[in-house]
């Protein structure tokens, strides 16, 4: 799984570390959530702020029904993708998981840190990964890229939120402890940030069963 804050560059490394896993000779599903189902797409309306009543009024979901949205998005998307395609021995990688929910949701609760058990309660049927990454870079830069997109901003793309959540994402482990989570630097090139992240990936024992390139 990759985590990190909006335009930390996770899609992007997503695919690229997909590539370079297909190039092994292995079956990768590549993923992301909010997913493409019924409920992220719900929830992908609520982030670009296009949520909207009866009367056609915006409506902003507060931080809690957006924490049970995106759990119940993660089952669906554990049900319906994730758990076939390990089953058929493919590689699966998610741009975005649980990680995300609990840091987002925890920063944008007037309770704050408090809101964590219930948040990781929400989520605790949510199938664990093998590995997760974290892209560390420094919110300024992830606003530059942001503000370059050809898009409007959603509803978390907040420069103050941002760095709180760059923060957050810095003690990843204390939200989850019992995974397994590298927090890798982003700064630099995409090659450079692509390389440091293969490299987390060969760290893992598992890795000895991909087979050698192109096998």
């Amino acid at each position: 799984m990759l985590e990190g804050i909006d335009g930390a560059g996770t899609t992007t490394q997503a695919e690229r570390l997909a590539e370079w896993l297909r190039g092994w000779g292995k079956s990768v599903v590549l993923t992301r959530e909010p997913t493409s189902g019924p409920i992220g797409r719900l929830l992908r309306t609520t982030l670009g702020g296009g949520l909207t009543d009866a009367e056609g009024e915006r409506v902003d979901l507060d931080w809690a029904a957006m924490a049970l949205l995106f759990a119940a998005d993660r089952l669906d998307h554990v049900r319906r993708e994730i758990e076939p395609a390990l089953l058929r021995g493919e590689v699966v990688i998610s741009d975005r998981y649980d990680l995300s929910s609990l840091v987002y949701q925890s920063a944008t609760c007037p309770e704050g840190a408090s809101a964590t058990p219930w948040l990781t309660q929400l989520n605790a049927r949510a199938r664990r990964p093998d590995l997760t990454l974290v892209l560390d870079i420094p919110p300024e830069v992830a606003e530059e890229r942001r503000k370059s997109r050809a898009q409007e901003a959603e509803i978390f793309e907040e420069d103050e939120l941002q760095r709180r959540l760059a923060g957050l994402y810095k003690r990843a482990h204390n939200f989850l402890p019992q995974d397994r989570i590298e927090v890798v630097s982003g700064a630099g090139t995409m090659d450079q940030v692509a390389q440091r992240l293969r490299k987390a990936v060969t760290n893992l024992p598992e890795f000895g069963k991909l087979g050698e390139p192109g096998g």
